[in-house]
């Protein structure tokens, strides 16, 4: 994403008012749903990550499209679950938003961090990300071969930066360990930024997190992306092509991230027909989330309600059971619909 869309997405989360807000109140009227004042959305890892740099952008959209702020709030912990609880235990007015990856959040039960599944959030889905494993560019791998190599030669002793149990990276970092039987020494962050920034330092050797968050450091020469964790390569713009894993393992299971806001299901129908309507008319039309996606080596793809549910399962289904048959998760994902192979 250009620095002048987030720094006027972050200005107009704040309540920076402009030309476009204005805009937006005059098109209000249009939508059933008109919030008296700001609304919150709660992201629930560290800033600068993937969610909220995504997020800051959707923040400016609806501002247009509503015409009130909508304003973003992050409340990193415990694997995202701690800024979603907030959502869910507040009132289910519409006035507080979760945002996020919503194979994190239909992971919760799973984890036993929120006794919440998925269909009784609904969802409002626009990017879908990809991970990329990455180092540091003085290091000594210098394909995704030369990683397994090492790891298989060493294992459990290469540091890999994730932002957390459940997240995107973890996902990733996951899926290799199991279909290339390696072991490695996975390190927390509360967030993608700073789980990216360790492998930029140096603090650890690899990075799996998102390509979003990566973007701009591998632009600037300071990741060195060895595999994209998708079935095809990846296009950086301003980088260049990244090499699917597929190469290397062909038979892992990868599925693209979605990302979105989300509302708890039994919100008032006025609230819930109105982002219905706003996401038909004005996200799956925004320039300004196509451009982000363009520029983060992400997907543009909105779709909310049941696609939305349909959309998310592949990435649901591999999160929830690499993390129980991983011994990471107590409850079994077939108690909450997913059914594991």
């Amino acid at each position: 994403m250009t620095n002048r869309l987030y720094i006027l997405a972050a200005a107009l989360s704040a309540g920076v008012a402009g030309p476009a807000l204005i805009a937006g109140q005059v098109q209000a009227q249009e939508y059933e749903w008109q919030p008296d004042e700001p609304v919150t959305i709660i992201v629930p890892w560290a800033a600068g990550g993937s969610t909220d740099t995504v997020t800051r952008v959707l923040a400016n959209e609806l501002e247009q499209a509503i015409g009130q702020s909508f304003v973003v709030n992050n409340q990193p912990g415990a694997s995202g679950s701690v800024g979603s609880r907030s959502v869910w235990e507040a009132d289910h007015d519409g006035m507080m938003i979760a945002a996020g990856a919503a194979a994190d959040l239909g992971a919760y039960p799973v984890l036993d961090m929120l006794d919440v599944t998925l269909d009784e959030w609904r969802l409002y889905l626009h990017i879908a990300n990809v991970s990329v494993i990455s180092v540091h560019p003085d290091s000594e791998y210098e394909d995704f071969g030369d990683l397994m190599a090492a790891w298989e030669e060493n294992p459990g002793e290469i540091t890999v930066s994730t932002a957390g149990v459940s997240s995107a990276g973890h996902i990733a970092i996951s899926a290799i360990g199991s279909a290339a039987d390696i072991e490695y020494r996975h390190v927390t962050y509360d967030g993608g930024n700073p789980a990216v920034i360790a492998a930029v330092s140096g603090e650890v050797d690899v990075t799996s997190q998102l390509a979003s968050e990566q973007a701009e450091m591998i632009r600037g020469n300071r990741l060195k992306p060895l595999a994209v964790v998708a079935a095809r390569p990846l296009e950086i713009e301003g980088y260049g092509e990244i090499p699917s894993i597929t190469d290397w393992l062909p038979d892992i299971e990868a599925a693209n991230n979605y990302f979105g806001i989300f509302v708890p299901a039994d919100a008032p129908e006025e609230v819930l027909n109105t982002l219905d309507r706003v996401w038909e008319e004005e996200i799956a039309n925004s320039e300004a989330l196509a451009e982000y996606a363009a520029d983060s080596g992400a997907v543009f793809d909105p779709s909310y309600g049941e696609a939305a549910q349909e959309a998310v399962m592949p990435m649901l289904r591999i999160n929830a059971c690499q993390l129980f048959e991983g011994g990471q998760a107590a409850n079994d994902p077939a108690d909450f619909g997913i059914e594991c192979n």
